[in-house]
């Protein structure tokens, strides 16, 4: 028989609190047609995209990530010396080590939270809160702080017509404790390691040459992502609702990753969501953010009065890898 005591975690975990930071430069895609062929017109029909927001030198990785953690743990009604984890999710901090999330965690005034990295590219923020979850309900932490982050701007190739109006950049942060009642439901995600060559990086690191090569950046097979996200993950979203034991009527708001409007409209109408539902459309003046994109899209719909605190959530995220991960939350 172990002598192993058992965990005195929590019954249940929820997400108590969110902030976010969005630079202050906002470009328009004027900015983006001065390098490739195309046309407002033609952006906004095949993306839904306005604008984003790309950083300046000072708005690092770190920067944006404390800026926007600063405001989940004062909207959780926390400390941060309360913070017992800080989880990151990002593909564009390019130190390999140590961890930026012991830098954050540190400059926030953590007691020494576990801080550490992970890379799920446009699903990191639902692998971080099934791991937020998980450290909660075992016990090795009261508070957790899961942060989305990305400066993809820099990792932006401006003359590939087909991603140079995709991306932007922003930090996401929730705070996840303690919960009496069940409010962040089942994960159901996973990879599919062999479609990973359409999201990508264009050149490995150890490998780019600054003589011959472009700078790396991201490149994607559009058609090919599209028609995966618009089948399969309508799919796994169904399949997080049934985890949960609830319907598309029981939803309040549908937050998936802010990757193309075109992909939410589509799984919208796959889902057959009732048009009660609050649908997050945030990618229209934000762009794709990668790991940011859902906790900016559910800072912006609870700031903005679209949704409200105890509303019944979908988020589902998906992206390179192929990686995915969908649950439903009770919002903050």
């Amino acid at each position: 028989m172990s002598k192993i005591k058992p965990s005195k975690g929590a019954p249940y975990a929820r997400i108590l609190g969110v902030g976010g930071y969005r630079p202050t430069r906002v470009v328009p895609n004027e900015v983006i047609l001065e390098t490739i062929d195309s046309s407002d017109e033609w952006i906004r029909s095949r993306s839904g995209i306005e604008t984003r927001h790309w950083a300046s030198a000072e708005e690092t990785v770190a920067a944006m990530s404390i800026e926007a953690s600063g405001k989940a743990i004062a909207d959780a009604g926390i400390s941060a010396e309360q913070i017992g984890g800080v989880i990151v999710s990002t593909v564009s901090h390019f130190k390999q080590t140590p961890a930026v999330a012991t830098e954050i965690a540190d400059k926030l005034g953590t007691n020494k939270a576990a801080a550490f990295d992970i890379s799920a590219g446009c699903a990191g923020f639902g692998y971080g809160l099934t791991l937020a979850k998980g450290m909660i309900v075992e016990g090795s932490a009261e508070y957790v702080l899961v942060i989305g982050v990305e400066r993809l701007s820099d990792l932006t190739d401006l003359e590939d017509r087909a991603t140079a109006f995709l991306f932007g950049d922003g930090a996401g942060a929730v705070v996840v404790g303690p919960s009496t009642e069940p409010a962040i439901g089942p994960t159901v995600w996973g990879s599919e390691g062999d479609k990973s060559e359409t999201i990508k990086q264009t050149v490995a690191w150890n490998e780019y040459d600054s003589s011959t090569d472009k700078f790396p950046a991201i490149t994607q097979e559009g058609q090919a992502v599209f028609r995966w996200a618009v089948f399969e993950m309508a799919k796994v979203a169904q399949q997080a609702l049934d985890a949960a034991g609830i319907t598309p009527d029981d939803l309040d708001v549908f937050i998936p990753h802010q990757a193309n409007e075109r992909i939410i409209d589509s799984m919208v109408k796959t889902l057959k969501l009732p048009e009660h539902v609050t649908v997050a459309r945030d990618v229209r003046t934000t762009g794709n953010t990668s790991a940011a994109s859902i906790p900016l899209a559910m800072e912006r719909l609870l700031a903005t009065g679209e949704a409200k605190s105890g509303d019944t959530a979908l988020v589902i995220g998906f992206g390179a890898g192929l990686v995915y991960a969908a649950t439903v939350v009770t919002l903050p």
